[in-house]
């Protein structure tokens, strides 16, 4: 009896019932995710275990014996606060307003029927993408913008003119910063945006021309003369003022000596 024991748990690692199965689920931050058991009711004498991370932490667990739920939301610097609920009937695990500190490996024991599930949650953050001027040194008659994000990865940025693609760019590992530039007329009557895509969803940002984009006469960009030049302007012109002020103070001084060594001979 031993032996059929031992070959039908030997059994279950081959068919993958225990197996290296990983199921891939995306979910956009501050969205609700719910981790699925796959099974409709718990055993009577059922205890199921949902762990997560590397360090396989238990973050909750059904014992359906006892009729007792108990949620570990205080692990790992109490990330899961406030975050987690589980289905009574089910044993499906609900995480809310998930963010991306929740991404990981979660993975979900059911002893009474012998079963594991193993689920690789990416948590994404898109933010929205932010449309600016620039002045390149050799600045052109035209507009020149950049289109930019921040701490991104697995994302395109694309230039749009209406529903025609004009530029794309992509990026895969987490970027710094990523940019994508567009010159355009100033009097340019197109609709133009900025569009941020990732696997799951999008952020678009639409271009302002007549907001970012202004002659060279009325464009503080354009006409920008930086901080630094300016105090350096600043700088050299108290140091003449200041130059010019001694030169008086010195031309006075001897000036003053001059008419005083010269007195005692005119009283002669």
């Amino acid at each position: 009896m031993k032996t059929i024991s031992l070959l039908f748990i030997i059994s279950l690692f081959i068919n993958g019932v225990f197996g290296d199965e990983v199921k891939s689920v995306s979910v956009m931050e501050g969205d609700s995710l719910t981790l699925h058991t796959n099974i409709t009711k718990i055993p009577r004498d059922g205890v199921i275990l949902w762990r997560f991370g590397l360090q396989n932490s238990l973050i909750a667990r059904i014992n359906e014996v006892a009729k007792d739920i108990s949620i570990y939301d205080d692990v790992l610097d109490g990330r899961f606060r406030d975050r987690l609920q589980v289905n009574d009937q089910t044993g499906d695990l609900t995480i809310t307003n998930i963010t991306t500190n929740h991404t990981g490996l979660y993975q979900i024991i059911i002893s009474g029927k012998q079963i594991s599930h193993r689920f690789n949650v990416t948590v994404y953050a898109l933010p929205v993408p932010v449309i600016s001027s620039y002045c390149p040194q050799n600045s052109s008659s035209n507009c020149l913008l950049l289109c930019s994000v921040l701490n991104v990865r697995d994302v395109s940025l694309s230039w749009y003119k209406g529903n025609s693609l004009l530029s794309i760019i992509s990026v895969s590992d987490l970027n710094i910063r990523l940019s994508l530039p567009l010159e355009v007329e100033y009097q340019d009557n197109n609709t133009y945006r900025c569009v941020l895509n990732n696997l799951i969803t999008k952020q678009t940002q639409h271009l302002n021309i007549t907001h970012l984009c202004q002659m060279c006469s009325d464009c503080v960009c354009c006409c920008h003369v930086s901080e630094a030049v300016i105090r350096l302007v600043v700088s050299a012109l108290v140091g003449v003022a200041t130059v010019a002020v001694l030169v008086y103070d010195i031309t006075s001084s001897r000036t003053k000596l001059k008419k005083r060594s010269q007195t005692p001979s005119d009283r002669h």
